[in-house]
């Protein structure tokens, strides 16, 4: 069987929009509407996080399938939407209207050609709206999203995005662990990690529907996702972490040993015994230090190949069910 009949044969992919949701009222039913006219070949799914506004009632009157989520958190939200929705291809997006949808199209089909499984929508403003994409979220974005560059690899400019078209493979393989607002993070560093092919592309950001109110607190947020980073360094890089940590303690132990050893070459005596024996001690910490850095290596490797392992399990975008013939 040649390709261009397998092409022929196989089905188009089965997309998903899933959209998490938290009193968005105001805002739900347009981005109900821009998906119908973006994607109308889209399964709409609206996971409402315990509102308690008219979310669930207007979402479901918009011809959306509506679930139900009890847990708090954006990150408990995902966790479900991966966990109850099946389809090839899954298009996440706020529930806020911030989002222009127009081009959603175009990300769709940048990771279907490409054979992606991530593409992420950068948020874009013409910067005339101070509200739409405040000064303090932007720079934190930039702090946050560099240092994921720095400590995991990768080139994306807005880690924060939640505009993002996921693979199901990608889906299906990714471990949630985050329970709130820091799932970007973690959505980010899994593709890292993986080493999964992806892209970012320009979308257009903009201001909520008049009425309707951020969730998002500029400092407390930036401090969990600085906390998830954190967290993730320990976990994916613990050699290295370690390692830095026995560097620091190794080195100070040496420093501080030297004028003791000075001493005990010109007088054969060690006057600063206490002295001694807190260098020994930081010295052997820094050795432990090490040698767990080792051994969660060599743990962390092997998570990082049952992840793996899991993810070739699954059929890339391209592989769509072939279509039963006539």
């Amino acid at each position: 069987m040649n390709d261009a009949f397998s092409d022929a044969l196989r089905s188009p992919p089965r997309i998903a929009a899933v959209i998490p949701c938290y009193n968005e009222a105001l805002a739900i039913a347009q981005v109900v509407a821009e998906f119908r006219t973006a994607l109308p070949e889209a399964e709409i799914h609206v996971f409402d996080n315990a509102s308690t506004d008219d979310t669930a009632a207007i979402a479901r009157a918009c011809g959306a399938q509506v679930t139900y989520v009890a847990l708090p958190g954006k990150g408990n939200v995902a966790r479900r939407m991966f966990a109850d929705v099946e389809a090839d291809i899954y298009v996440m997006v706020d529930g806020d209207a911030t989002y222009d949808l127009s081009n959603l199209r175009l990300l769709v089909d940048t990771l279907i050609e490409g054979n992606l499984d991530m593409v992420v929508g950068s948020r874009q403003d013409d910067g005339q709206d101070a509200q739409t994409y405040r000064t303090g979220h932007r720079f934190g974005n930039r702090l946050l999203t560099g240092a994921v560059a720095a400590l995991f690899g990768g080139r994306l400019t807005d880690m924060l995005s939640g505009l993002r078209v996921f693979s199901r493979r990608y889906a299906k393989s990714f471990p949630a662990v985050s329970k709130g607002f820091e799932i970007e993070t973690e959505l980010t560093v899994h593709a890292l990690e993986l080493r999964m092919p992806f892209a970012e592309l320009p979308v257009r950001y903009r201001s909520r529907p008049e009425g309707s109110h951020s969730k998002l607190s500029t400092y407390r947020d930036g401090w969990r996702i600085l906390r998830t980073i954190c967290k993730l360094f320990v976990s994916e890089r613990p050699l290295l972490f370690f390692s830095a940590i026995a560097a620091v303690l190794a080195v100070g132990s040496v420093l501080g040993a030297v004028p003791l050893a000075l001493t005990y070459l010109q007088t054969g005596l060690v006057p600063r015994l206490p002295t001694a024996v807190l260098l020994t001690g930081t010295m052997l910490t820094a050795m432990l230090s090490f040698v767990c850095g080792i051994v969660l290596h060599t743990v962390t490797i092997g998570r990082q190949e049952a992840k793996r392992l899991r993810y070739l399990a699954i059929p890339g975008v391209r592989h769509a069910q072939p279509a039963e013939l006539p």
